[in-house]
């Protein structure tokens, strides 16, 4: 369903919360050109549901079990290259913010941002523009003066999505399965991360992945 058949922006609603959900569906429905036309759970489900309902905009969480909002928005972007994904987010680690924007999302907005931030930010990106809420910008010009912030930015979407579930202590085995790749290709990416990182065993890779944030997701 596109925009020309629902009443203004036809949006996808991602969160593994049904309550937050339930919650945020309220508060945007509340605009006359805003219509929630299909909601998701995690990153299978949400690639789903946009296959299925071709929303104008993605409003995405990143943090959900099994496989990130990053890696959602990765297959989401890889099918649909002009795809509109806003993520909507309690995190707001340079990190993660930028993982976000590498894997293709259009703006990042956090969790503690007023109503209408959400709402503005929606209608931003449905006209193709970026978006951030400024507690998300000031963390990115900080991050941009700091010189160890060349750590993760030699690493692509999918290590940082490797590195995180490493981190939050999946197997490679559930590793390979919440992202539908080959058990070798994880033992590949994690050799490459810590090649890039110059951590030499997991436990560094998990103390980096801590330092950065990426083990609260």
């Amino acid at each position: 369903m596109t925009a020309s058949q629902t009443k203004g922006i036809s949006i996808l609603l991602v969160d593994d919360h049904p309550v937050v959900r339930q919650g945020y569906r309220r508060v945007l429905e509340t605009q006359s050109d805003f219509d929630v036309t299909a909601e998701a759970e995690d990153a299978t489900s949400a690639y789903a549901a946009f296959k299925a309902h071709l929303p104008d905009v993605v409003v995405m969480d990143i943090s959900m079990p099994g496989a990130s909002g990053l890696e959602a928005i990765r297959n989401i972007r890889l099918r649909a290259p002009r795809a509109r994904i806003l993520v909507f987010s309690m995190h707001s680690e340079a990190v993660l913010v930028k993982a976000a924007f590498k894997s293709g999302a259009s703006g990042y907005v956090t969790k503690s941002s007023e109503p209408m931030v959400l709402v503005q930010a929606i209608r931003s990106v449905a006209r193709g523009e970026r978006a951030m809420s400024d507690d998300v910008a000031h963390v990115l010009a900080l991050e941009s003066l700091s010189p160890s912030a060349s750590v993760f930015e030699q690493l692509g979407e999918r290590e940082i999505e490797i590195l995180r579930q490493l981190a939050a202590g999946s197997t490679q085995e559930q590793i390979a399965s919440n992202l539908n790749i080959s058990m070798k290709t994880v033992q590949n990416y994690q050799s490459l991360i810590k090649t890039k990182t110059g951590m030499r065993t997991d436990a560094q890779l998990v103390r980096l992945a801590a330092e950065y944030g990426l083990t609260s997701l």
